[in-house]
């Protein structure tokens, strides 16, 4: 049987945040299963760096299937779990069942990857107290107002958590993820 990796997403997740992991942790081999707040095609967005702009911009980006609803995850048949960044955190750390689904993942110590905005479900479940991390670094504040030492950095580990500010840290990030991975959850 394979070993099972989940992408928590929704809507207005970063498009490159949720499709690397999800083709690279393919690429290695894994099944990666994306789980939405319900089965439906997710449309993704695109986020990017403009002169003259305080922040980031957003576009359209490209739609997915989502594979599973939250309500019918089971977190022990995943090895794994990747919270992609973009808007979808924002909203998603507010859904019961993503919370119980982290909690699960967390409390059986299994590796989770977050990137930019995904450590919002993160510390919306309680699990950055004494932690070190990276996120987006408009986010430093909302780290460390969950109790996490915020680190400006391409990849943070702690344990079991890797984080990465976003996309542009990809390598880092996934080189990172994969060490942990493997050594967790190995293939053969």
């Amino acid at each position: 049987m394979a070993v099972r990796i989940l992408i928590v997403t929704g809507d207005a997740a970063e498009s490159l945040e949720v499709l690397y992991p999800y083709q690279r942790l393919r690429e290695e081999g894994y099944a990666v299963h994306v789980a939405a707040p319900s089965v439906k095609k997710l449309r993704f967005v695109v986020h990017d760096f403009e002169d003259g702009f305080d922040t980031y911009t957003e576009k359209p980006g490209y739609t997915w299937p989502a594979d599973v609803a939250f309500a019918d995850v089971d977190p022990g048949r995943y090895a794994a779990l990747v919270l992609p960044g973009g808007r979808a955190p924002e909203y998603l750390r507010n859904d019961p069942e993503v919370r119980r689904i982290l909690a699960a993942f967390t409390e059986a110590d299994k590796p989770v990857a977050q990137i930019c905005h995904g450590p919002l479900i993160t510390a919306a479940a309680g699990g950055l107290t004494d932690r070190r991390v990276t996120a987006y670094p408009a986010l430093a504040v909302d780290m460390k107002a969950a109790g996490a030492a915020y680190e400006d950095c391409e990849a943070v580990v702690d344990g079991t958590l890797v984080s990465a500010r976003a996309w542009p840290d990809h390598p880092a990030w996934m080189r990172e993820f994969l060490a942990v991975l493997r050594s967790k959850a190995p293939l053969s």
